[in-house]
């Protein structure tokens, strides 16, 4: 009887025989440049905030996200994403906060861009979720219904702020129809030719946003179904990614990232343009509690998953990680 092993060429496993041995034939590898760090900042606090339900994470200072954002640079993070957390006596339900020159976001595009410049790309969360008292992505009608061109309105004036503060892109993410055409007609008409765009393409109205909402202090009360994509449609997202292309998006985002990774695939296979991907609160929160139980190995679970992520197709990945993982590569 012929034996398995006398087959030319018939042991997959002579290439798995060593670290070495691995880390030579390995497909995909993880690099500083590929991570972007998600990072807060609180209005008008003196330390920073824990994020309960993010353990590690928090939300900043102004002195505290400027020190965040050197050790990004430093560590060869490609990129940091600002999220503006105003105030609640700010808040108004046409999200005045996210357009004032003066807002917290548009401030901290300016701390971060004295403090590396250029060394890290800039990018600013484009929605106005953060600054409503009603905690929706959008200007409300009389029916209390999200008004799309209403909405794409405030977007526009936000663009136009953001770019003046000197951010690099921006990431219109409230899955308003036309927010990106709308969004590139603003910076080009307003002398930002060269701010690029992010488009969060397929968004999912998914459960493992949880931790994000306290992150962020979101007044939300019920939900976004009905602007945020269903996790049951796949279609959808090839349908929202032609839009998105056609409207003028320099790269595209998959959010969240692990529960979609087919979607990812998609994606990418589908574009010639960067294409990212967004590791949510929730699936941080899974490893890190998990990991505090003793079930799993963190570190491990944590490259494990960005690693998937990367294979499915993320030239860029967005991971509260980001530092401490550059840190270890």
């Amino acid at each position: 009887m012929t034996k398995y092993g006398s087959f030319p060429g018939a042991r997959p496993r002579r290439l798995r025989t060593t670290p070495a041995m691995r880390r030579m034939v390995a497909e995909h590898r993880l690099h500083p440049a590929d991570l972007i760090l998600p990072a807060f900042v609180r209005e008008g606090v003196s330390e920073p905030v824990p994020i309960s339900a993010m353990p590690g994470v928090v939300q900043h200072t102004r002195d505290t996200l400027r020190k965040a954002a050197a050790e990004a640079a430093g560590a060869g993070v490609a990129g940091i994403m600002l999220f503006g957390v105003p105030e609640d006596a700010k808040k108004d339900a046409l999200g005045t906060a996210g357009t004032d020159p003066d807002g917290i976001l548009q401030v901290a595009i300016r701390d971060v861009k004295a403090e590396v410049g250029d060394d890290l790309v800039i990018m600013s969360d484009l929605c106005l979720d953060e600054y409503t008292d009603h905690g929706h992505c959008g200007v409300l009608d009389a029916a209390g219904r999200v008004d799309n061109d209403a909405t794409l309105e405030r977007y526009a004036e936000m663009a136009q702020v953001q770019a003046d503060a000197g951010v690099h892109t921006v990431g219109p993410s409230g899955m308003m129809d036309g927010q990106i055409g709308v969004v590139r007609d603003a910076l080009d008409q307003t002398g930002h030719e060269d701010v690029s765009v992010l488009a969060y393409t397929a968004k999912y109205s998914s459960a493992f946003y949880g931790p994000f909402r306290e992150a962020v202090g979101s007044s939300l009360q019920g939900d976004r179904k009905t602007y945020q994509q269903d996790p049951a449609n796949l279609r959808e997202s090839l349908r929202e990614l032609a839009l998105d292309l056609e409207e003028g998006a320099d790269m595209v985002m998959v959010k969240p990232a692990l529960p979609y990774l087919d979607v990812l695939a998609k994606v990418a296979d589908s574009v010639d343009v960067p294409v990212a991907a967004y590791q949510i609160s929730g699936e941080y929160a899974m490893i890190e509690a998990a990991a505090e139980k003793g079930w799993i190995d963190r570190d491990k679970a944590i490259l494990e998953t960005l690693t998937g992520i990367k294979r499915a197709g993320a030239n860029m990945i967005l991971t509260y990680w980001a530092t401490e993982v550059a840190r270890g590569l």
